[in-house]
């Protein structure tokens, strides 16, 4: 089983991620699980969703204590909370950010680190604003690429299924991302 834990803010598409995702390892049949974890309900405010990808049925109605990957939607977050609380040694840490991974070592030495600027392609796509890019689906594709734990094709697809809105735009900024993902 592996599981991913994300960190975001409220606004952001934190939540709508971790469906999207787990939409994606189903339709290539896989069993999955997907919930949110909110502390005060607003914009702004840190948030948390987790997902379950298995080969096999998920027992598991816990939450996600031991991640095998963390997705960092607000880089901000890195010095407000512990994100890699509980992480697997050498998973993955992967960061909404313009910086190179290796600005990012002294904060994860003991994980993979990896980049994209999702808020940029985000913005380019019209998703959000230049002051709130809502970066979940651009973040996916740089996810898709670095893990290979879903195909960039099931995530097009789950995209279309799960997003409310601009399914064509999503796609297009996960695409994007998929392509830029720095590791």
């Amino acid at each position: 089983m592996i599981e991913i834990r994300f960190h975001g803010r409220g606004g952001q598409g934190v939540v709508v991620a971790s469906e999207v995702l787990v939409t994606a390892a189903f339709l290539e049949g896989k069993f999955v699980q997907s919930f949110p974890l909110f502390g005060v309900e607003r914009r702004g405010a840190p948030v948390m969703a987790f997902a379950r990808i298995s080969d096999k049925p998920i027992r598991a109605r816990y939450s996600v204590y031991t991640p095998d990957h963390i997705i960092i939607l607000d880089p901000t977050l890195i010095e407000a909370v512990n994100v890699t609380e509980g992480l697997r040694e050498g998973g993955w840490v992967l960061i909404n950010s313009p910086h190179p991974p290796s600005f990012f070592q002294p904060y994860f030495s003991r994980y993979r680190v990896a980049t994209v600027d999702a808020s940029s392609i985000a913005v380019a796509h019209r998703l959000g604003t230049s002051t709130a890019p809502i970066v979940n689906t651009a973040i996916l594709g740089a996810f898709s690429r670095v893990t290979g734990i879903v195909g960039f094709e099931s995530l097009a697809k789950a995209i279309e299924e799960v997003v409310p809105f601009k399914p064509e735009d999503n796609v297009a900024a996960a695409r994007e991302a998929f392509e830029k993902a720095v590791f």
